[in-house]
């Protein structure tokens, strides 16, 4: 016998620009929004019968007019707006989970002052939001970031690893670290200043990869966890994803020259590739 296993549908890579106007000048976010619901969509597999069948571009329409009302100032709040109202008139809709991604604008500065009205874009950094709730259920909130690059031109050594016949990395005591960090992690309550709180996040996990006395890309990754999870009492476990982005040192020596950390050659691949999960104690 075959049947239908779990399934679930909705809207994605929906664009979403929205200008809010104050009387000191305009706020500006852009955000790439996923909708997907999971519920009592059997008959449309089965029989074609989408009378439960809530259209995507329906759901696209419902992203601009939830934002058009929203008092949200994060996008996690926007997000629960969203899943809300799509819940509230869909009975067959057992839980809905919102996906969130900004792209970041920064003000531009004309003569040493933010410019009230006018932006550009920002790095390639992006804020992420992930929200679910079930019918009458509790939300669950996953929030993060990805693509944030940093490099450590000091204090950073890679040693000790096991070298056998296959091996030509050389150890060093002192190496250029670069990452594009992707960290992901779970709150614990969903009434928080969530904007505050991812700041406070991000500071706090920048702050220890340029303190950090690194041994590995490993040993940096869970100090920043670590340090993550002591900062904010509300998030229980974080997800880190640091690729190692080599910079390798060039060999000057074939035209006699020396090298002292100087002369490098980023490479974007291969990379080395570290995760893992970093959380509280049960």
């Amino acid at each position: 016998m075959i049947e239908l296993a779990e399934n679930r549908y909705g809207k994605s890579r929906v664009r979403l620009m929205q200008v809010t106007h104050g009387p000191a000048g305009n706020d500006l976010r852009e955000w790439t929004v996923q909708v997907l619901l999971t519920g009592d969509f059997d008959s449309a597999h089965y029989a074609g019968d989408n009378s439960k069948i809530l259209p995507t571009d329906t759901m696209k329409n419902t992203i601009y007019s939830v934002a058009r009302n929203s008092s949200a100032t994060s996008m996690e709040d926007y997000a629960k707006e969203l899943a809300d109202f799509l819940l509230s008139r869909n009975p067959q809709v057992s839980s809905a989970s919102i996906a969130i991604e900004d792209t970041m604008w920064k003000r531009l500065t004309v003569n040493g002052k933010p410019h009230p009205t006018s932006f550009m874009r920002g790095s390639g950094e992006q804020r992420t939001t992930t929200v679910s709730r079930a019918q009458a259920g509790a939300f669950r909130i996953h929030s993060g970031l990805k693509n944030l690059v940093v490099m450590k031109t000091a204090d950073s050594a890679f040693e000790g690893y096991i070298q056998d016949e296959l091996t030509t990395l050389k150890e060093t005591g002192d190496r250029l670290l670069c990452t594009a960090l992707t960290a992901e992690w779970r709150y614990t309550s969903a009434m928080l200043g969530f904007d505050a709180t991812r700041t406070a996040l991000r500071e706090t996990m920048l702050k220890t990869f340029a303190e950090h006395q690194s041994k590995s890309v490993q040993e940096t990754l869970y100090a920043m966890g670590k340090s993550a999870l002591e900062c904010v009492a509300e998030v229980d476990q974080i997800d880190l994803v640091m690729p190692n982005k080599h910079c390798l040192l060039v060999d000057l020596s074939r035209f006699g020259q020396d090298n002292p950390n100087q002369v490098f050659v980023p490479t974007d691949e291969p990379s080395g590739h570290i995760e893992a999960r970093v959380r509280r104690k049960a």
